[in-house]
Formats: C-alpha cells, sequence, structure tokens
C-alpha cells in the first residue's frame, strides 16, 4: 500500500497558514525535495499584510508556484522578479542568499486571492556552495501535453513525451495536472521516486482513496491509475534522492557544522543584502 502523508497546518504569521507536507514525521523526503508547503486558497483584504520580510537560505533552491494571485521577489543578487500563475521561479541558495517575497504594490489597496505553492530542493552535496542565482521562467515557456480529459504542465524535468526547459543540477520531476471528473490518467515511472498530491479535489490512485490535501508516496517503478472522482488539480513530484540533509528554520545542508556557521553568520548580519529593503526575519531561538 502507497505510504500517505497528512500534511500539518503551519502558521506563518499574520493569520497566514499553509499545509506543510513535507518534511513529514515518517519521510524527510521525495527525490530532492525536502520541503512542500501549500498556501490558499486564501482572500486577503487591503487590511492584510501577508508580506515575507528578508529572510536567508543555504545549501538548497526555493522553487514557487502560483495558482492564483501574484507576489514580488527580491533577493540579494539584485533581482526583483514579479511572480505570477504558471511560471516556475527557481532560486538557487547555495553558498547564501537573503529574499523578500512581497504583495506587488498594485494588489495592496484590493481584495486579493493567493493560492499556490513553494518546495525546496536539496543540492547535491558538491552544489551547496554554488554561487547564488534566481531563475525565472515564464508560464508561456512551460511545455503543456493535452490528454483525454486531462491537461499536463511539465514544470520540472520530462514526462508524457514533453521536456520543461527548467535546469536544475539532480535529476528533478514536478508536474501540474488538471484531471476533468472521470478522468483516468497512466502516471508515467518518470523519476526514481515520486509523490502524488491532491489540490481540491478527491482521486483514486490504483483504486486507493486520495483526498484534497493528502500526498501518496508511489512506489518505486509503478505506473499507477489515476482516476477523478470530480474536476481536480494534482502536483507530482520527485527525482533521484540525495541523501539524508540536516534542516534548521531555512537553512539545509548535509553538514551539521555548516548550519551552526549559517546560523551564526544571520545573527551576525554577516549575509548579503537585499537592495532596498530594511527590514529582515530575526533568528528563531536556537535548539539545544
Amino acid at each position: 500500500m502507497p505510504e500517505r502523508i497528512t500534511p500539518r497546518a503551519h502558521d506563518l504569521g499574520g493569520g497566514f497558514t499553509v499545509k506543510r507536507v513535507l518534511p513529514a514525521m515518517q519521510r524527510q523526503a521525495i527525490g530532492p525535495f525536502v520541503f512542500f508547503d501549500h498556501f490558499g486558497p486564501v482572500t486577503a483584504q487591503p487590511t492584510d499584510n501577508h508580506d515575507v520580510r528578508p529572510h536567508p537560505h543555504i545549501g538548497l533552491a526555493t522553487v514557487t508556484y502560483l495558482l492564483e494571485g501574484a507576489m514580488m521577489h527580491r533577493d540579494s543578487t539584485g533581482v526583483v522578479q514579479r511572480i505570477e500563475p504558471g511560471a516556475i521561479n527557481w532560486m538557487t541558495a547555495g553558498r547564501g542568499i537573503v529574499h523578500s517575497e512581497r504583495t506587488p504594490d498594485d494588489l495592496r489597496s484590493m481584495t486579493r486571492r493567493s493560492h499556490g505553492f513553494q518546495l525546496w530542493s536539496a543540492l547535491p552535496a558538491e552544489h551547496e556552495e554554488d554561487a547564488p542565482s534566481f531563475a525565472h521562467t515564464p508560464a508561456s515557456a512551460i511545455p503543456e501535453v493535452q490528454l483525454p480529459g486531462a491537461m499536463v504542465r511539465v514544470l520540472i524535468g520530462t514526462a508524457f513525451g514533453a521536456t520543461s526547459p527548467v535546469a536544475t543540477l539532480s535529476p528533478t520531476l514536478y508536474l501540474a495536472l488538471e484531471l476533468e471528473a472521470g478522468a483516468l490518467i497512466t502516471i508515467p515511472d518518470a523519476a526514481q521516486e515520486r509523490g502524488i498530491y491532491s489540490v481540491d479535489g478527491p482521486l483514486e490512485v490504483d483504486g486507493e482513496p486520495l483526498e484534497p490535501g493528502q500526498m501518496l508516496v508511489l512506489e518505486a517503478g509503478s505506473t499507477p491509475t489515476l482516476c477523478a472522482r470530480e474536476t481536480t488539480r494534482v502536483m507530482l513530484l520527485g527525482g533521484a534522492p540525495l541523501g539524508h540533509r540536516y534542516m534548521v528554520w531555512n537553512f539545509v545542508s548535509s553538514r551539521k557544522e555548516r548550519i551552526v556557521q549559517a546560523q551564526d553568520d544571520w545573527e551576525a548580519q554577516r549575509f548579503p543584502t537585499v537592495p532596498g529593503e530594511t527590514e529582515f526575519i530575526p533568528l528563531p531561538a536556537r535548539r539545544p
């Protein structure tokens, strides 16, 4: 029977709660992905402040994908990028990056919707200290595959005969599927490890029920059949595993001492700064 992950609610502050799927008690990662947050759908009012102030990362790449809304990304490499639905935004932290994610100015005065995902992909050990960088791939560049009763967007990797232009440092798979009620789709054996997440409708995976907001970890080498009971969206992720990673706050590394160094560096404000930003999120209290 496939392993099932039920997310836990996590408050990011300001009443903005996400469903955190990874890391889970029973599993740290699926392929290279060590973190999976599903946020929204949420309706924000002009008085709401869901901005994420500048904060640091090391040893990972953030992968941001929106279904609704928009956010303004700024980082310490000088990149300023508006993130909108359908695009893939891949930020390589490497040896250290700082970024903020804020509501675009043109949306602040209006009621607005927000819905999407942020994942973290661990970096291969030999790339953990790479120079930080940011890559934006617009929605128009993401390949789409039309199947009977379904549409597949190949966000990262190769599946269903299509290959994403998004560059990665290890084998990685990330797909967005839209299924009509009654659709039957065979999931290809396109990655060593795979997880399937139902966004907003019930599914069956080889007869195994999958409710919205749950993830099933698929068996290696399997080609299960998805059956959509209702119209729904589905996220499929995975890739080649990279081995155990230490994770503390926003820091990921194969070396425990590197996490400690990153904590020291953020506390002492030795990380690079984000041009135009004066705020920052302080280092949380350290665990013993």
